[in-house]
Formats: structure tokens, C-alpha cells, sequence
């Protein structure tokens, strides 16, 4: 089972004008955010992420510049570029996750279902598959 996907939210304005897209936990974004960071000015050659969460839900926003995410749920690895300010990439409990090829400006934010708990993540990827494993039997 997939337990992630792309979301495109509602893009408001013109080019005129400007545009504005409203994010809403329970509405458009699937839970109660607990917890909103970003990160910017990241060099194009550093990747971030290489983890997992066990119960964690996020959604991630590339709100300027193009970011790449790897997502693995231990079956399927898939790339997902996030360039586009009204787009995220819903991210739940056990899918592996590797942000790489920072465009220069580029801020990745991202909306959580809980406070930060290092006892939620899975950093090891062979512990992730094993975990996946058992899970699935």
C-alpha cells in the first residue's frame, strides 16, 4: 500500500496580482499540524532526510525554487519533484524519505502531525526494511 501522494491545493489570484493558497489541517492538509519548519538555503550537493517515522504524518511543500524527493515504502522507490508552490507531497507513517537537488533559493516547508520525538524515526534503512517486513507478515 502507497502511503504517499502528491496534493495540489487551491491557487487563488492572478498574475496580476499574486497568488495565495490557504492550508488548512483536517481541510486540505489530512491532520492537526503540530509542528510547521523549513529549510532553506540548502547547497545544491547536500541531500537531507535518509529516514523514516513511525507514526509521524507530513506534508511537504516546496513554497520557492525545486526540490526532489525520493520516497521508498519498502516495496516501490519513486521520485516526486516538488516545484510549485501550491503542490505537496503527503508523506505517512513508514515511508523512507531523501531530499536532494536543492535549486539555489529553494525553501522546502513542512507541515507535521506531531512535536518533534527522536524515538518516532527510523534512520537506518536496512532496520526500515526489516520493519516493513514485519509489519506486512
Amino acid at each position: 500500500m502507497k502511503n504517499y501522494k502528491k496534493m495540489y491545493f487551491k491557487k487563488i489570484g492572478n498574475k496580476k496580482r499574486g497568488f495565495i493558497t490557504a492550508l488548512e489541517q483536517n481541510k486540505n492538509i489530512p491532520f492537526l499540524i503540530k509542528r510547521v519548519y523549513y529549510n532553506y538555503f540548502t547547497p545544491a550537493d547536500v541531500s537531507r532526510g535518509y529516514h523514516a517515522h513511525k507514526k509521524l504524518e507530513q506534508v511537504l511543500l516546496c513554497v520557492s525554487g525545486n526540490i526532489k524527493v525520493k520516497v521508498d515504502d519498502g516495496n516501490k522507490a519513486e521520485e516526486i519533484d516538488l516545484n510549485n508552490p501550491n503542490e505537496g507531497l503527503y508523506i505517512g507513517p513508514g515511508v523512507w524519505r531523501e531530499m536532494y537537488d536543492y535549486s539555489k533559493n529553494s525553501v522546502l516547508l513542512v507541515l507535521a502531525s506531531d512535536y518533534y520525538d527522536e524515538e518516532d524515526y527510523i534512520r537506518d534503512y536496512d532496520e526500515f526494511v526489516n520493519t516493513i517486513k514485519k509489519i506486512k507478515s
